[in-house]
């Protein structure tokens, strides 16, 4: 199903549809999400569906987000952009070539991801990813789209959607994220975050509050926390070598007391 969705979101970027295509990769999204919970819950996890889910994640989070920068910044079929401006054709192959850039960075990272399974880690790396996940990098890479398309929904001044749209903001975000998800990086990993009790009344209140957000106006609460979410990517380096940091000291003064 989540393959599925990719590709439809494919066929709906090559057609102009691209709101339709934002809704198919939040349903491919959807289904990332849940496989793996429903594999357990029925006892059916296998190497095959690892693999199955790594291969759909290429198309899903790789291919698709690429194809979609790639028609919504050429203008689609007619390479027309919303404000009537022409991208030429040299230009046409530069957003292509980042396209595929962007598509094979996800590759690779989909790749490591699999080889670093079986390898042992320092205890601190649970709490993050090596690199953006590629979940997390589709995200990243459509939120010039995703606010252009909110804005343009909301019947705002064409002027700040169309600085989205240009294709040099969509060039960089290929390239950057791109970038971001083949490095080494460390990035925040939700799945080993622990909520204190102290401060889970404000957690708690901060999710009603996007919750109400996303109600409200979906697209633009989802592309303002894409924003939010790339900014997160130095913050977590600091974490990270704070965490280390302290394993480091603590590692050192075990040895002392042994010794």
């Amino acid at each position: 199903m989540a393959a599925c969705a990719g590709i439809t979101s494919i066929s709906f970027s090559s057609e102009g549809r691209f709101l339709s295509a934002l809704w198919a990769l939040l349903v491919a999204c959807i289904c990332d999400g849940i496989d793996g919970r429903i594999a357990r819950l029925l006892k059916a996890s296998s190497k095959l569906g690892a693999e199955l889910d790594s291969l759909a994640d290429f198309v899903n989070f790789g291919v698709a987000p690429a194809m979609f920068m790639y028609f919504w910044m050429t203008g689609g079929p007619d390479h027309m952009l919303a404000d009537g401006t022409v991208v030429a054709r040299p230009f046409i192959r530069v957003v292509l070539a980042c396209a595929l850039y962007y598509a094979l960075c996800d590759c690779f990272r989909l790749a490591r991801f699999n080889t670093m399974l079986e390898q042992e880690t320092a205890p601190y790396w649970k709490h993050f990813f090596t690199g953006v996940p590629a979940p997390g990098g589709c995200w990243m890479v459509l939120t010039p789209a995703i606010l252009s398309l909110a804005f343009d929904a909301k019947g705002s001044s064409p002027t700040f959607a169309t600085v989205l749209q240009n294709p040099w903001t969509g060039v960089f975000m290929l390239l950057l994220v791109g970038t971001l998800m083949a490095s080494r990086l460390p990035t925040i990993s939700l799945k080993a975050m622990h909520v204190r009790r102290k401060a889970l009344p404000f957690v708690l209140a901060g999710l009603l509050l996007v919750v109400a957000f996303l109600v409200s106006n979906f697209w633009l609460t989802i592309g303002v926390l894409g924003v939010g979410y790339l900014f997160t990517v130095p913050i977590s380096g600091f974490v990270f070598l704070r965490v280390r940091a302290r394993y480091e000291r603590d590692c050192a003064a075990g040895s002392e007391l042994q010794a």
